[in-house]
């Protein structure tokens, strides 16, 4: 690595370290979407999920799975379902902090309505319905490309007070 690459890595993690200083949960989730803050996980690459969107309170993503994540059956698993309304129900909490919190579920309550079918691009909205200080209720739902509900979920999380800043 050149001086100058070694300079501009610096750069970037210090312009990282003060978006995560300075940002609220919201604005901190659309720096993700936009490229202009790293990924906090590769779990977004696993199951081909992307950040559309976050105001406070709610938060969309795309999601197109990938044939990895099918049962022996041809559909995605619902263990990938339930784990994409999760990230959206964590996200939507997160999007009601002063500064973004990474959250942990509570629990997770899904209902599976259709079969999610890998190579189909899905819309996933969470919304935070009830954003207290210690334990937020979120609620998620994933959309097919015609606009017809394929799963739902509520969920309990809190914030991560091993983030708190």
């Amino acid at each position: 690595m050149s001086l100058t690459e070694h300079a501009r890595a610096v750069s970037a993690q210090a312009e990282h370290v003060r978006m995560w200083d300075e940002l609220s949960g919201a604005e901190l989730i659309r720096a993700i979407a936009d490229g202009r803050f790293p990924h906090l996980s590769t779990v977004d690459d696993h199951l081909g999920q992307r950040i559309t969107g976050a105001e406070p309170g709610r938060i969309g993503l795309g999601w197109s799975p990938r044939e990895e994540l099918c049962n022996p059956g041809g559909t995605v698993h619902g263990g990938y379902v339930a784990m994409i309304l999760d990230n959206a129900c964590c996200l939507a909490g997160a999007s009601t902090c002063e500064r973004f919190m990474p959250m942990l579920t509570l629990n997770l309550n899904v209902e599976y309505l259709r079969p999610v079918q890998a190579g189909e691009t899905y819309t996933v909205t969470g919304t935070c319905v009830h954003p207290g200080r210690t334990r937020m209720v979120s609620n998620a739902a994933i959309t097919d490309s015609e606009g017809r509900l394929v799963a739902q979920a509520s969920a309990s999380v809190l914030p991560n007070k091993a983030f708190a800043r």
